[in-house]
């Protein structure tokens, strides 16, 4: 070979294996991942478990990125409506599975924790579940026939689907005696007794709990107390009570949700915390700030203050108040069993629209734009 042929036959050489030495090298070098995103359900893992509402318009995919959210948020979930007597047994033979067939399946494939909401509730049940063929009140046997005949329809369709129920929901006046509603008035006090023996023949390995709201003040407390020792010294089964926990930036004095958990827990059932947000905006003085969803309020300006936006003050506001909330669920999380927030982000939340139609509200961890909030870290 000629000598200048061969000069470059051999630096030819030492480039392909220097570029084979480079690959080679770049091949070899450990792939970085990129860190994983934030999630609720991962940060509390050790803790309780974290919940979310879902609505109709979510569970049928008029909202497929709310639902993604949920998915990867939230490892418990629980139907906003779709449960409800009003939209599930609309009529005396008429039922409507859709949205809670759709939700259960969703739960199951994606590996969500379901509790069904709710069975026996004075609000939203149409009045002909308490009236016969010509609009007279039933008997008291004619009432819980059917009381008994919808949750066998319900919650027996569901059998071994769903983990837990809401069997019986605000029974309880604030005072904690019991609410007078068309189930007290013509069944008597005992119609809790019955929903929760109809539920547990209906769905035998379903944990059953009784919810309400406004559940950290003293005297409901007390009411709720008794009625769960009533059901306990009968024999019938209550596995839970669910503290509905629609909150304000001041109120209530969290002591005495701190002192709540620890009472129901006594009783030798799992506490939660069923509907968890917190409002930032004023609220009507002298209106009872619970879960009343009959009050309805005149739009007015001065409480609805963040109509384009939240105030980067009161949203440190909002972060410090759900820190307290988390340090004293986290300081119990023997007792607590789980956190569940009533609606996915803050677009969508009831409170926008309680009491007064139209305001705008930032009560929930995740914002409009679907994204967890700065301060959900530091919880």
């Amino acid at each position: 070979m000629h000598k200048n042929k061969l000069t470059i036959a051999i630096l030819l050489g030492m480039s392909s294996l220097a570029l084979g030495c480079n690959g080679s090298a770049e091949q070899s070098k450990p792939t970085l991942k990129a860190p994983e995103q934030l999630t609720l359900k991962a940060q509390f893992k050790d803790h309780f478990k974290i919940g979310t509402a879902i609505s109709r318009d979510q569970i049928l995919g008029a909202l497929p990125e709310d639902l993604n959210v949920a998915k990867a948020q939230f490892n418990t979930f629980t139907p906003e409506n779709s449960m409800k007597w009003e939209r599930i047994h609309p009529g005396l033979e008429t039922y409507d599975f859709e949205a809670a067939d759709a939700l259960v399946q969703y739960a199951q494939e994606n590996n969500q924790e379901l509790v069904g909401h709710t069975l026996v509730w004075h609000s939203q049940t149409p009045d002909w579940v308490f009236e016969d063929e010509q609009g007279e009140p039933l008997t008291r046997n004619a009432l819980l026939k059917r009381m008994q005949n919808h949750i066998n329809a319900v919650a027996g369709r569901y059998k071994n689907r769903i983990f837990a129920w809401d069997v019986v929901n605000e029974a309880l006046n604030e005072d904690g005696t019991l609410r007078e509603s068309k189930w007290s008035t013509i069944i008597g006090d005992d119609f809790i007794e019955y929903a929760f023996k109809y539920a547990k023949q209906a769905a035998p390995n379903a944990k059953l709990y009784y919810n309400d709201y406004n559940l950290y003040k003293p005297e409901k407390r007390a009411g709720a107390i008794a009625l769960i020792k009533n059901l306990q010294s009968k024999g019938i089964e209550i596995d839970g009570i669910g503290m509905q926990a629609h909150y304000s930036l001041d109120n209530p004095e969290l002591s005495l949700m701190e002192d709540s958990i620890v009472a129901y827990a006594a009783t030798g059932i799992d506490v939660m915390i069923t509907e968890l947000d917190i409002s930032v905006l004023p609220f009507p003085e002298g209106e009872e700030q619970g879960a009343d969803i009959s009050l309805d309020i005149a739009l007015q300006e001065r409480f609805n203050p963040y109509p384009n936006g939240l105030p980067s003050e009161v949203n440190t506001q909002l972060g410090e108040r759900y820190k307290a909330v988390f340090d004293i669920l986290k300081k119990h999380d023997d007792k607590v069993s789980r956190v569940t927030f009533w609606g996915i982000s803050d677009a969508r939340t009831w409170r926008n629209d309680w009491p007064m139609q139209g305001r705008t509200d930032y009560p929930l961890l995740i914002d409009r734009e679907l994204k967890l909030k700065r301060f959900v870290s530091d919880l």
